[in-house]
């Protein structure tokens, strides 16, 4: 499969991803759920195994995915040094066809990534498919409204600088806090009326007080609210269990930044 959909999720972005976002109160949230629902279970969008490698090595039956090559070549590695071999697939979402059902689908921060609205809707009708009968999805979702700064761009004059434009600093000194990777973000183009927003992350990798290697990628990304994803999730089948805040139990409100949908097929 060609990695058709457009995100960040390569080279140094990965290797970075790897080593640094290795963590997050996601990790024990999504376990917990995945141990009272039961298994096998897929981690919808793995990426390099922030979540699905202590799933394995909580002993859970949990098999991977993701659209990119890197994300899970890197995944693989650090599996395979602690002595894991976790079943991974490079698929995208809209695209998926695995071997086995599950009793329980998790997709953290992946769902809307690199696709359309289209897409979006067919990838929970791929979800819906590869779940048993009674097999529950947990899928996030970041509340349109939480970062003060992209909230901005809905309004016409918060979008008049864009595309925003690269700090004059990069690559220029070796990182303060002593990290060898060098990371910067900038939004490229916002349009409210599609909820479509593109962005792109600059990364620079330095060795010895020289930038050795650089890279930029573009993610594009779907933006929904709470009842757009919920319409969407019922239409292809899902019975909504309940929308949970931040990865807890708590019912979601406007003061959290995260939603989890319980979904039930």
């Amino acid at each position: 499969m060609n990695d058709t959909a457009q995100t960040w999720h390569y080279g140094l972005v990965a290797r970075y991803w790897a080593e640094h976002n290795t963590d997050g109160p996601e990790i024990a949230y999504f376990q917990r759920l995945i141990e009272l629902n039961g298994q096998p279970a897929l981690d919808a969008g793995c990426g390099t195994g922030r979540l699905l490698i202590p799933f394995l090595r909580a002993g859970l039956d949990v098999d991977g995915c993701d659209v990119s090559s890197d994300m899970l070549a890197q995944c693989r590695q650090t599996a395979e040094r602690q002595g894991l071999q976790p079943n991974l697939y490079q698929q995208a979402l809209h695209e998926l066809d695995l071997p086995r059902l599950y009793q329980t689908i998790v997709v953290c921060g992946a769902f809307g990534l690199g696709v359309t609205p289209q897409q979006d809707l067919l990838a929970l009708r791929r979800i819906y498919q590869h779940l048993n009968p009674g097999g529950l999805l947990l899928l996030d979702n970041e509340s349109p409204y939480a970062d003060a700064s992209e909230w901005q761009l809905w309004l016409k004059e918060g979008r008049d600088h864009l595309p925003e434009s690269w700090p004059d600093k990069i690559g220029k000194a070796p990182p303060a806090d002593g990290s060898d990777y060098e990371l910067y973000h900038r939004y490229v183009a916002f349009d409210p009326i599609e909820q479509h927003a593109v962005h792109q992350m600059r990364t620079l990798l330095w060795r010895a007080g020289q930038v050795v290697a650089e890279d930029v990628y573009t993610l594009t990304a779907n933006i929904y609210f709470r009842n757009e994803l919920r319409q969407m999730l019922e239409s292809v089948g899902f019975e909504i269990e309940a929308i949970q805040g931040d990865y807890t139990q708590a019912q979601a409100t406007s003061e959290h930044r995260f939603m989890v949908f319980v979904a039930r097929k």
